[in-house]
């Protein structure tokens, strides 16, 4: 596997597409809603990605060796499957997941059958409603869709200063022989992504300054964890988060003489492990959202490398190689009516 091919469905600003362009993949198709995330996107990779994936047939997107996601967890309508199941109605993931942004990547799965696929969400996706969110993804890709998915959860810590933990599902067409091996720990310390000069447009005004700590006590009083967040120069920071914005209380600066300070959008590039040419062409609320959205490009590489080097070895596992029945895409569903 000299070369190969990738998709980035929910594209953000072009997370999975730097770590996937490091290992030698090319991206042939790209989908973003979000215009100010798109004209991040088109800064720094000179093509706009196509908008809203929900309006967009499967069947038109090029075909590709790996399609990658970052897409966002929604609640299912799972109550009524059992109960259409009795009555033989439509049923799989076009009866389970429709309505949701995953039935979506479902969809272009079944359409292109990529040799590979890699998803990556919040931790808590595993325990959305009960737990029942997470079956019905595994069921659609296992069962319905006919691969062979392994789900991890990685924290970045050990590459980027930042205590960020993501669930990753790595899906193969076939039974690949595939082990992730841990993250290097390359003890990443928080001083290390930080600006040395920075304006003074950063550092809390005293009402919000007041306002935090506050707000702290408060709950301190309550016995419960809430506040803001003063990082160690020698640590890891909290989890960066799309509401950076409105506070930037998760992480925060200690200033000598000053009130503490956020970080600056360039310093949240470095926290996320974006290289230092990465364009930030939007305003500092919207590069936040855009960053705290983002995925860790290290850890996104580190899969990657290791999701090429599978294929290429193309190892089976002891299962003896199969393909379950792929349900009738939506495609053919509509045309058979």
């Amino acid at each position: 596997m000299k070369s190969f091919t990738f998709i980035e469905l929910f594209a953000g600003i072009g997370g999975f597409r730097l770590a996937f362009q490091k290992v030698g993949g090319k991206c042939v198709f790209a989908s973003e809603w979000d215009d100010f995330a798109a004209l991040t996107y088109e800064a720094n990779f000179s093509e706009r990605p196509q908008g809203d994936l929900t309006k967009i047939d499967p069947y038109s997107i090029q075909d590709h060796d790996i399609l990658t996601a970052g897409f966002p967890c929604q609640p299912f309508s799972i109550a009524g499957v059992s109960k259409n199941n009795a009555l033989g109605n439509a049923h799989g993931f076009e009866h389970a997941t429709q309505g949701t942004l995953f039935f979506d990547v479902a969809k272009v799965i079944d359409a292109k059958q990529p040799r590979a696929f890699l998803l990556e969400n919040v931790k808590n996706l595993r325990t959305h409603d009960g737990g029942e969110t997470f079956k019905v993804i595994m069921k659609t890709l296992e069962h319905d869709l006919g691969y062979h998915v392994k789900h991890y959860v990685l924290d970045a810590r050990t590459v980027v200063p930042q205590h960020r933990e993501r669930v990753f599902l790595v899906g193969f067409r076939d039974p690949l022989k595939f082990e992730l091996p841990p993250l290097p720990d390359l003890r990443p310390k928080f001083k290390s992504i930080l600006d040395k000069r920075v304006d003074s447009k950063y550092t809390l005004s005293d009402k919000l300054w007041k306002y935090l700590k506050d707000y702290a006590d408060k709950h301190r009083a309550k016995g419960n964890g809430f506040g803001f967040g003063l990082t160690d120069p020698n640590g890891v920071a909290r989890t960066l988060s799309a509401r950076y914005y409105k506070d930037g209380s998760e992480i925060l600066i200690e200033q000598k003489g000053k009130n503490p300070r956020r970080l600056t959008p360039r310093e949240c590039a470095r926290l996320m492990g974006y290289p230092e040419d990465f364009k930030i062409v939007v305003s500092d609320t919207r590069a936040y959202k855009q960053f705290g959205n983002s995925v860790v490009v290290p850890v996104v590489e580190h899969i990657a490398q290791e999701m090429v080097k599978c294929l290429k070895e193309g190892k089976f596992s002891e299962t003896k190689p199969f393909r379950l029945p792929i349900q009738l895409s939506l495609h053919q569903t509509a045309s058979a009516k």
